[in-house]
């Protein structure tokens, strides 16, 4: 059976948030969704765009999340969890998410993509020329820096990939130089 079958018979061709019967299509939550049964879900078009365009959120539309917020699929309700606490700022999710039960896995994977953090409280990374870094991207080192514990001189020009965070200090990031693991600030280094 296809993954879209077997999505319609979960949710009776239903959209799994809102219960739309218009426009479904499977949808793979993010982030990196395998494209099956477990991390996928069957929704409309309304809830699809709205949960990829921030912007074009209708707070009214999401009312539905007090009884999708029940749901026995983890992936709705990661979705569920996510849509609640980017509303927040309506009132009523609060009282929701005040009710809400989601098993530890569960949670962990809806907090995986920073969408529950409001934008003036996410830690945002940048290199010297004001370029956003993410995880596993490559940036170059712009001065020679001295590496306090590794009794080396990291030079100007040296490539470090595949990044890391850190999440409480937009000015510190991770990376191997020279086989060791060291913590950079971003205003040494330029996005490759």
């Amino acid at each position: 059976m296809s993954l879209e079958k077997t999505l319609q018979k979960r949710n009776n061709s239903q959209c799994e948030l809102c219960a739309s019967e218009k426009e479904l299509s499977v949808y793979g939550v993010a982030p990196k969704p395998e494209g099956t049964e477990k991390d996928s879900v069957y929704l409309c078009a309304t809830c699809i765009d709205q949960i990829e365009h921030p912007e074009k959120t209708d707070a009214n539309h999401w009312r539905c999340l007090n009884d999708s917020m029940w749901s026995e699929v983890s992936a709705v309700k990661v979705l569920a969890w996510r849509m609640l606490h980017r509303l927040k700022s309506e009132g009523w999710p609060q009282d929701l998410l005040d009710m809400f039960y989601i098993e530890e896995d569960d949670l962990e994977w809806a907090k995986a993509t920073d969408d529950h953090v409001s934008d003036e409280d996410k830690v945002i990374h940048k290199d010297v020329n004001g370029v956003q870094l993410h995880a596993g991207d490559s940036v170059v080192l712009i001065k020679d820096l001295k590496v306090k514990g590794g009794g080396f001189t990291a030079k100007r020009g040296t490539a470090v990939r595949k990044i890391s965070l850190d999440m409480d200090n937009e000015k510190y990031i991770e990376g191997k130089v020279d086989g060791q693991h060291i913590v950079i600030i971003t205003d040494y280094v330029k996005k490759s």
